[in-house]
């Protein structure tokens, strides 16, 4: 009897080794997650069944940013602080067993204006991510990168081994975060997977980018579009199939120590989405290029189209909104929330 109570007693401590063990290892931190695309993943974690960190810039207004009205916000920790303090960020990472990197500054024409806060954030913010990983029982670590590394394109799709060109400030920064986040996989065996998304559009997204600058003009009843360069291509990808794709990038056991392009494998020029969008809006507003928009022509990205063979190869994800049927849902959410968005649009 008294060996069964010590049989069954360490049973029951065995049991609970193994819980924790399994709590841990469902624990997230993600930076940048109260941002357009970190909100959208926090969400995706939860409903995935993860416990969930989102750790952003510290603001003295306590604000959650995009996860202030989230149907998801009493199920996500939020913590403010700062990348670029390491002694802070390693705090909150050794309470989680996986990491998703994206906070970063991400306006390129901004980064023309500072470049020093750019390396500052964007490559000594994700050294201090890779550092704080080091010591802790981490199982993964999700880079967030971008297709603006590629530069100009040397063939029509481009597949992760495309040279990398930096065409901006921005552009110099993230590869330079991404061949650090290489080099510790290599140099410590550090977790590292990097997740390379092209144009990420949908509901959150300032107008900064250019499917929400367009709606939000004709929505506020502009005069005309004012617009940049027309004529770039560009892959997009609606958000909610991105961080599916963070979920199923997560969830190889392949992909460590490599990087892997996010993409519908579809590209469009700026000249041809704009009319999609005037005729899901019912707008025949006039097109007005704005020089000051309009990018310095041997720092612009002509052509981004993504090869993403190796993702559907590699893991189970595939793209499942279509470019019509995405910009239709930012449009709806952008009709209820047209008062976030300013009439004038941003220039960075």
């Amino acid at each position: 009897m008294f060996l069964l109570f010590n049989i069954d007693t360490c049973l029951k401590k065995n049991d609970k080794i193994i819980l924790e063990i399994f709590i841990l290892m469902k624990n997230v931190l993600v930076t940048g997650g109260t941002g357009f695309i970190g909100s959208h993943l926090c969400e995706t974690l939860v409903e995935s069944g993860y416990n969930v960190t989102a750790y952003d810039q510290y603001n003295s207004n306590n604000n959650w940013n995009w996860l202030e009205n989230s149907s998801k916000k009493k199920d996500i920790q939020v913590i403010l602080g700062d990348v670029r303090d390491s002694y802070h960020l390693k705090k909150y990472i050794k309470k989680n067993n996986i990491v998703f990197h994206l906070a970063a500054l991400i306006g390129i024409p901004y980064s023309y204006e500072n470049p020093s806060a750019y390396i500052d954030t964007n490559v000594k913010g994700t050294l201090n991510v890779l550092n704080a990983c080091r010591d802790q029982d981490i199982s993964d670590i999700i880079i967030t990168s971008t297709s603006e590394v590629y530069g100009k394109a040397k063939y029509d799709k481009i597949d992760e081994n495309h040279p990398l060109e930096a065409l901006s400030p921005y552009a110099a920064s993230k590869i330079s975060q991404d061949q650090l986040s290489l080099s510790f996989h290599k140099s410590f065996q550090s977790p590292v997977k990097l997740i390379r998304p092209f144009n990420v559009f949908g509901p959150r997204q300032s107008s900064r980018a250019i499917i929400p600058a367009i709606i939000s003009q004709i929505l506020n009843k502009n005069e005309r579009i004012v617009v940049g360069n027309v004529h770039p291509k560009r892959d997009f990808t609606f958000v909610n199939d991105t961080c599916e794709a963070f979920v199923q990038v997560l969830k190889s056991k392949e992909l460590y120590g490599e990087v892997v392009n996010v993409g519908n494998n579809q590209s469009i020029s700026i000249e041809d989405l704009i009319p999609k969008i005037q005729l899901i809006l019912g707008s025949e507003l006039e097109i007005n290029v704005q020089n000051t928009r309009v990018r310095v022509a041997t720092s612009e990205v002509d052509h981004l189209h993504c090869n993403n063979e190796k993702i559907l190869k590699t893991t189970d994800w595939k793209p499942e909104v279509n470019l019509t049927d995405g910009l239709i849902k930012t449009v709806d959410w952008m009709k209820k929330n047209i008062n976030l968005y300013k009439t004038e649009i941003y220039n960075v």
